[in-house]
């Protein structure tokens, strides 16, 4: 168990930007569909469903780290990506991708192939790419588990308003 899971939704980044957009005044509903530990292919067996229950304006596709964590196939990765951008964007949602990154341990060819994966598809489907976290973040101990991946809760609000600019309309 991750030591932020028992957090509060409302402290981690999705309820977050969620009181953000709506102290801006933005009536968008932020809805935090992720599962911690999740990969590229649970998010596109989730996907159709979410999309027909929520109707998403905006669709924030923030996954592929704990796929390349596993050591997945890019171009597994790619396609299930890349199936999530094109079922969103047929819904009329407008496409966010978050840029993943993983340690330089898994090799050169596969950590260079996957981090390129990201702008390459953002600029193929022609989708807003958010950077990956600032060096802010992921350079302070306080910010990132024991683990040396995952944020903690005190790095959420620095990823809400890394987000923030993205999605506010």
């Amino acid at each position: 168990v991750r030591p932020d899971a028992d957090l509060p939704a409302a402290q981690h980044w999705p309820g977050l930007l969620q009181k953000k957009l709506k102290e801006n005044g933005q009536t968008q509903t932020v809805v935090a569909a992720g599962v911690s530990g999740d990969t590229t292919s649970g998010g596109l067996r989730r996907l159709p469903g979410l999309i027909e229950q929520y109707d998403p304006a905006q669709v924030i596709i923030f996954l592929g780290g704990n796929d390349g964590l596993r050591g997945t196939p890019v171009k597994l990765i790619r396609k299930n990506l890349a199936d999530m951008i094109e079922m969103s964007k047929a819904s009329g949602a407008e496409v966010y991708l978050f840029s993943m990154q993983i340690p330089a341990n898994y090799g050169a060819r596969y950590t260079r192939s996957f981090t390129e994966l990201y702008p390459e598809l953002a600029k193929e489907h022609k989708v807003t790419l958010i950077p990956f976290f600032p060096a802010e973040l992921i350079s302070q101990p306080e910010m990132i588990q024991a683990d040396g991946i995952h944020p903690t809760g005190k790095a959420q609000p620095l990823i809400t308003d890394h987000i923030l600019p993205y999605v506010s309309r």
